[in-house]
């Protein structure tokens, strides 16, 4: 009996690719679209900023930015997520939720030194493995859709 060489591009199975992307970039868009479709259609900003953010006013930060953390995250995680889950524009949105997660991380580290990363953590993994894994794996979205249509 022989073993056979996994890494032999006759024999390797790529067909797992493209639907772990779609679940990994699916799953990260639902995460943030809830989180997002909660602030802002439940909760609403101004509470969100009463109960999350107000607490930064007595820091170093102008209210001004305050305030605009308060809804460039809201606005960012419910749009962002859609987007992620459609698949449109997928690498602006993977930057603007990068962007969410540092200015969350930031926050929370600013109020509390240490703090409980288990909103973070697997946000973080999740959005960096859509980085890290080539784009080409990630076959089922909008954006291959629209650029098959446009040729």
């Amino acid at each position: 009996m022989t073993v056979q060489k996994f890494n032999n591009k006759n024999h390797e199975d790529t067909s797992w690719r493209s639907p772990g992307m779609f679940f990994v970039r699916v799953l990260l868009g639902i995460i943030f679209l809830m989180q997002g479709f909660g602030k802002i259609f439940i909760m609403g900003v101004p509470d969100v900023y009463e109960r999350f953010f107000k607490v930064f006013e007595n820091s170093f930060l102008p209210k001004w930015l305050i305030a605009s953390a308060a809804y460039y995250t809201s606005i960012v995680e419910l749009v962002g997520g859609f987007l992620l889950v459609v698949g449109l524009f997928r690498i602006y949105a993977m930057y603007l939720l990068a962007l969410d997660l540092l200015i969350v991380s930031f926050g929370h580290g600013l109020m509390e030194p240490i703090w409980d990363l288990s909103h973070v953590i697997p946000r973080t993994i999740l959005l960096a493995s859509l980085f890290f894994l080539p784009p080409t794996w990630d076959a089922w979205n909008a954006d291959a859709w629209i650029r098959k249509r446009s040729k």
